[in-house]
């Protein structure tokens, strides 16, 4: 026979649940006592220092400032050890190491559609490989919509017109269930997924079969078949910022302010692209709100993220190597010419022929 049981809480399988179930175990023993405590005292003051009789007057009392002070410090303490916990668990929540694989996550009325770096895309499912720390960017093509997974105790609103991020890092391979968590319409019920955590072997099997571009390529020929490329490189005349390596680096604007070119920079400047305008270059670009999809925007700008490594690699060789570059090439060009022997022999005769004929 068959037993079934209703667990107190989902189960843990992301390096993140025990502490999130930890604060919140403390949280409610905290509020347990002292609702226990109040009301217990109350009951109890209601009890002793009942009215007996109307003629009965309360007698005199003295304040307490020992109390008083207990009340509000112990509180106050209390409550900063909660802030300064759950603060520390939401930064770190918050903060993805820098060696997290990125999955991209669109939210549609009522579906989860989920891209991979090498293409490989999903519908209401994610794969993720065990122990590896795995970094969402999200958004939605219409409504508000949440992610969240229980089993490992992450949750962020989808929001439409702009990117959420969220990680996370599985530490039992398995099946989990994946909820929208905010109301987006008639069939949020059934905004419903899995998410798959697999050995690590078995996923890169899982992730190498696929036909799929990856999102950088998708994205290199939307950015030649759309014209970008006319605008926005560096062999092209000067119309747009040149695109290379802005990704991540700080970006000056015609008002003076700066910013860093971030996924949500990106794609405002793709959607609206006067709303902030790069300081140098007037307001030539076309906005591409309504041309182009949210899956789209997601593969140019994983594009221009392989971009950086280009730029950072060419300018060390510019910065690095103008003396030994620069150097040879002079020197290898005018040597075989004659102009740098006439020009040798004549300040050797010019400062030394009247010395070297007297020596003569």
């Amino acid at each position: 026979m068959q037993s079934s049981t209703v667990p107190l809480f989902p189960e843990q399988a992301s390096s993140f649940a025990l502490q999130v179930d930890l604060l919140y175990l403390f949280l409610t023993a905290v509020s347990a006592f002292f609702t226990i405590l109040v009301s217990g005292i109350i009951i109890f003051f209601a009890i002793k220092y009942r009215r007996r009789s109307d003629a009965e007057r309360p007698p005199m009392t003295v304040a307490n400032l020992l109390l008083e002070i207990t009340w509000i410090v112990v509180p106050l303490a209390i409550s900063f050890v909660m802030f300064i916990w759950g603060a520390a668990i939401f930064f770190k929540m918050a903060s993805p190491p820098k060696e997290a694989m990125d999955i991209y996550v669109t939210g549609k009325q009522w579906m989860w559609k989920i891209q991979h770096v090498n293409g490989h895309r999903e519908i209401n499912e994610l794969h993720v490989p065990l122990g590896k720390p795995v970094r969402l960017t999200m958004t939605s093509e219409d409504v508000l919509h949440s992610f969240y997974i229980p089993a490992f105790r992450i949750k962020a609103d989808v929001i439409p017109g702009s990117y959420s991020k969220m990680w996370f890092q599985a530490t039992k391979p398995g099946k989990y269930h994946l909820f929208c968590a905010e109301y987006c319409g008639t069939k949020h019920s059934g905004m419903i997924g899995s998410v798959i955590v697999m050995e690590q072997s078995e996923y890169d099997a899982w992730l190498g079969n696929t036909k799929d571009s990856s999102l950088a390529e998708a994205g290199q020929k939307l950015f030649k078949t759309m014209g970008c490329v006319n605008c926005h490189s560096a062999q092209s005349d000067i119309k747009g910022p040149n695109l290379e390596g802005i990704y991540g680096k700080q970006v000056r604007l015609q008002d003076g302010n700066t910013l860093i070119a971030d996924e949500r920079y990106l794609r405002e400047s793709l959607l609206v692209p006067n709303a902030k305008l790069t300081e140098g270059f007037p307001a030539n670009m076309p906005a591409y709100q309504g041309l182009i999809t949210e899956e789209q925007i997601l593969q140019l700008i994983s594009y221009m993220r392989t971009l950086t490594p280009v730029v950072t690699s060419n300018t060390p060789s510019k910065a690095s190597t103008p003396v030994t570059q620069a150097t040879p090439k002079p020197e290898a060009t005018p040597a075989p010419k004659p102009p740098a022997n006439s020009a040798t022999t004549e300040s050797k005769p010019s400062g030394s022929t009247p010395k070297s004929e007297p020596a003569k």
